[in-house]
């Protein structure tokens, strides 16, 4: 597996410098699903404040160049942990992927199906006949199906276009008139800076059971290791710090990110913060179960998942 990018570890040279006596951390690898990015802002505030270092941990966090192979790194014992997606929880288990959920790092959906004024849709009952722009089958149709269900539509009432992830693009040039799978807290602003007027429905409002939208994955047979609680104790309190001080840790991630520094990730900073979990470590289990319920109903899984065999709560 390429690697794009290892991370520097803030600060951390220059903190070793200047600590004394220094103790030995027990290393940890984080390995993220898509390019460093404000969804991750817990993550990275941890690291800012030493909060990873004072809990023993040292912690480095990669890029991978894959999105899709993290867990399956993690589950080979080539990374400790994997930040992935609630909803493909249930793939992986399908498969019977030794993994399993130990913290949350957003605990709402962020996924919108969005359009701009213009378009003629200002309620799903709009959608009929319209075109539909997706870039990942599987769920993005399942959550597109629940919302059309909700009112009174189907998937047979749209024309489904892939737009290979260039979701505004393919809104804004008139190629499709939706999209799904566009972040409330990306594409959105995204569409403002492009100068047309976004209306967005938020999928657990319109027929999608709430889930996590990032989630923690550990090896299963690490998941109660001490230092995978030392972690999950530890992004508490970068997601604590990071809504006290937003505008602080804003300019520090940009210093040590510049390429970062655009109005478009400045504004995510601030608009992610309400969807980060209070509490990483806990787990809903009965939400789990709606939304496995939710996936078996639209056939993307063939079973039921036992909640508790891929996922567990980390205090």
């Amino acid at each position: 597996m390429k690697l794009r990018k290892s991370l520097p570890i803030l600060g951390c040279a220059a903190m070793l410098m200047t600590a004394a006596p220094v103790y030995a951390q027990e290393k940890l690898t984080v390995l993220l699903d898509w390019f460093i990015n404000p969804d991750h802002a817990p993550l990275i505030v941890a690291e800012q404040i030493g909060a990873f270092k004072d809990a023993g941990l040292d912690v480095e966090i990669i890029q991978p160049s894959d999105p899709s192979m993290p867990p399956r790194l993690v589950a080979a014992g080539q990374g400790d942990i994997a930040i992935s997606y609630q909803p493909q929880l249930y793939m992986l288990a399908q498969e019977q992927l030794p993994v399993k959920r130990v913290a949350t790092l957003v605990d709402q959906p962020l996924n919108v199906l969005a359009t701009v004024e213009g378009k003629g849709i200002t309620s799903l009952e709009d959608l009929k006949g319209k075109k539909v722009g997706f870039s990942v089958s599987g769920v993005e149709e399942a959550t597109l199906g629940g919302m059309l269900s909700s009112a009174g539509l189907s998937l047979d009432d749209v024309e489904m276009v892939n737009v290979n992830f260039q979701l505004v693009a393919g809104l804004l040039t008139g190629q499709v008139d939706a999209v799904i799978g566009g972040y409330r807290n990306f594409e959105a602003t995204e569409i403002r800076e492009q100068g047309a007027t976004p209306i967005i429905f938020p999928v657990e409002e319109h027929g999608t059971p709430m889930y996590d939208e990032l989630i923690v994955l550990s090896a299963a047979d690490k998941s109660d290791d001490p230092k995978i609680k030392a972690f999950v104790a530890a992004l508490k309190k970068g997601t604590e710090y990071l809504r006290a001080h937003p505008q602080e840790t804003w300019e520090r991630f940009i210093k040590d990110y510049p390429d970062m520094n655009t109005d478009l990730y400045k504004t995510a900073w601030i608009d992610t913060l309400p969807f980060f979990a209070n509490d990483p470590g806990k787990l809903d289990v009965e939400r789990y179960e709606a939304y496995g319920a939710f996936l078996k109903e639209h056939k993307l899984i063939g079973e039921d998942v036992n909640v508790m065999d891929y996922a567990v709560e980390t205090e």
